[in-house]
């Protein structure tokens, strides 16, 4: 009976509970969605986004998706090691995770002081519009997930395990849904178009 209560639980009430995932659902078909409409869009003006496209740095987008795959990667572990009951490592690995946030977020400031400077802003064509919303949508996310990721540290430093499972799991959910917006947008703004 206890089984099939926590099998309930579980199917029914993931960690953050079912409005996190709702929201994560809700973000993943938001994007998908603005991708599919760069893809058509990009179906009626093919040469201005063929061009567009070649005015990124792919090798930067690139880089990028290394720090946060590699920042999702940290993530698992330090929930990984938080169900250990290893304090240390827990914190090790949440730690390099916001490093990979910080890292992404600098080399982006970085492409994004290039565009503006060499004039591709929001309104210079189509796909650059495209490109702002999208990156900078994303960009919003990475901003709120490092804040509840700098928040589940400072718990974690002031309760030790006391935290719950749970807090951990909701935190490593909200980022990977970081790692993954990223892996989708990526390719197709800098690769495919």
């Amino acid at each position: 009976m206890t089984k099939t209560t926590i099998d309930y639980k579980n199917i029914y009430y993931p960690p953050g509970g079912i409005l996190l995932w709702l929201i994560i659902f809700l973000e993943l078909i938001t994007f998908g969605i603005a991708l599919l409409a760069m893809v058509y869009s990009s179906r009626e003006e093919p040469e201005s986004f063929h061009n567009s496209r070649l005015l990124l740095n792919s090798t930067i987008g690139a880089i990028n998706t290394v720090f946060l795959i590699s920042s999702g990667f940290c993530m698992a572990q330090s929930v990984t090691y938080f169900k250990l009951k290893n304090l240390k490592k827990t914190n090790l690995y949440l730690k390099l995770t916001i490093l990979g946030g910080l890292l992404f977020l600098g080399l982006k400031g970085y492409e994004y002081a290039d565009k503006i400077a060499l004039g591709y802003t929001i309104g210079y064509n189509t796909f650059f519009s495209f490109y702002w919303m999208l990156t900078l949508f994303h960009v919003i996310h990475v901003l709120v997930g490092l804040v509840v990721l700098c928040s589940l540290q400072l718990t974690l430093n002031k309760t030790k395990l006391e935290t719950s499972t749970e807090n951990i799991a909701s935190c490593a959910a909200f980022w990977h849904m970081c790692d993954l917006i990223w892996i989708l947008v990526f390719p197709v703004v800098y690769l495919l178009l």
